[in-house]
């Protein structure tokens, strides 16, 4: 059998296709379930404790988000992404990055603004902590209060998908020496333009946010090949 190096999170308010959702994708974002890994239904079923019913829909919740790849007769494994697939999720991240903070500068409350302002404080502490799955967490915090702040629910339903594919690498990332920095200065300057209601500056920056990490992702690519 193989051994898969994780366990349920049980939580007894969601239907248990959800849980076993939750934990498998968990696996696969922090690690645990490394790309091309095979996913064999009665292995899981055995270690989770569940029935192959819900492991099966699952798998098809997880094969929508691109997790996971089902093969016919073969059963499903853990995706990875080609650097073009990285190169396309984060030229579409961009640009939405940027019209998401456009309309936070137009429609953001003040209110909303101190909220941004202590999502971001409390990230900056958070790494000092050298927690780079909370790390992780604040930062999405820090752009969902922001995205929440434009109105726009389909634009908050996409970018929160482009994420979840994401996340493996962004975690490589937030673990190398001087992010701190350098992500600090970038959140600043996001929170500067919002506060002082300047759509095409908070554009701009939002944009060479994301092209920052874009840049960063892609060279450790290369490296790694």
């Amino acid at each position: 059998m193989v051994d898969y190096k994780f366990n349920i999170n049980a939580n007894e308010y969601l239907p248990l296709r959800d849980v076993v959702f939750n934990t498998l994708r968990d696996a696969i974002l922090t690690g645990k379930l490394q790309p091309g890994e095979r996913l064999m239904e009665n292995q899981l079923a055995e270690k989770l404790g569940v029935s192959r019913t819900p492991i099966r829909e699952a798998l098809r919740m997880l094969e929508l988000e691109n997790l996971v790849e089902l093969v016919p007769r073969k059963g499903a494994q853990v995706l990875d992404m080609s650097e073009k697939d990285i190169i396309d999720v984060l030229e579409l991240r961009g640009a939405l990055e940027a019209l998401g903070v456009k309309l936070a500068c137009k429609n953001m409350s003040d209110e909303e603004i101190l909220k941004l302002k202590k999502a971001h404080a409390d990230m900056m502490q958070i790494f000092e902590s050298g927690d780079v799955e909370k790390m992780a967490d604040a930062d999405e915090n820090f752009h969902d209060i922001i995205f929440n702040a434009t109105g726009n629910d389909k634009l908050i339903q996409i970018i929160s998908n482009l994420r979840i594919q994401l996340y493996r690498y962004r975690l490589a990332h937030l673990k190398s020496p001087g992010q701190k920095v350098v992500i600090e200065e970038q959140h600043n300057k996001i929170i500067n333009a919002i506060e002082n209601r300047i759509p095409s500056e908070g554009s701009k920056v939002a944009y060479e946010h994301v092209k920052y990490h874009t840049e960063y992702i892609l060279n450790s690519l290369n490296k790694d090949y």
